[in-house]
């Protein structure tokens, strides 16, 4: 269960707020989002390699210097997509309805889930393939560009899988959806 600290930090906002009626905002979205939403995550760990200028990710070239950088000594990688799905947009057009303030603390609700299912998702590989994981780095970070989704969601079935589409501007629908890359890392 996320923390009010978490949503009060995507609020831009002190972490110790004392305004009863923002902290019951924060508790009643935070319950709606567990009552209604089911994250769905799906990864493939695929071979890659690192050059000066990009990576290869099962012979999809992806041309970015700082993510080379970052899966430099890197022979494997995690391609992961994680999404909270309709339902959360569903909760965020119903908290617009609702009034600024409501929508304001319904996405940082919705924005502190995701990063916890990430989050959650990578204990899991840590866990499974008993390895370190560097940053996690996603389209449309520094120099890789956002259109590169494309190229991401050929890696897996994403839209199949787990129901994550992209728009002609690449994207994600629904909105709180993640796709990231991480290096592994062999635990010595």
């Amino acid at each position: 269960m996320i923390e009010r600290k978490e949503v009060l930090k995507y609020m831009r906002t002190a972490s110790a707020v004392e305004d009863a009626a923002l902290l019951a905002l924060i508790d009643s979205c935070t319950a709606a989002a567990y009552a209604t939403i089911t994250p769905k995550t799906i990864y493939e760990v695929l071979d890659c390699e690192a050059d000066s200028s990009g990576v290869t990710i099962a012979s999809v070239r992806f041309e970015s210097r700082r993510l080379a950088q970052n899966l430099q000594g890197c022979q494997k990688v995690v391609a992961f997509a994680a999404t909270l799905g309709i339902q959360a947009d569903r909760l965020l057009r119903c908290a617009k309805s609702e009034g600024t303030a409501q929508l304001m603390v319904c996405q940082a609700v919705l924005a502190a889930m995701i990063e916890e299912v990430c989050d959650n998702l990578e204990a899991q590989i840590k866990a499974e393939h008993h390895c370190k994981l560097r940053r996690r780095y996603s389209p449309g970070y520094f120099d890789l560009a956002l259109e590169s989704q494309k190229d991401f969601f050929s890696l897996m079935d994403i839209t199949k899988r787990i129901g994550v589409t992209l728009s002609d501007t690449m994207l994600m629908i629904p909105s709180k959806s993640v796709t990231a890359f991480i290096g592994v890392e062999d635990e010595d």
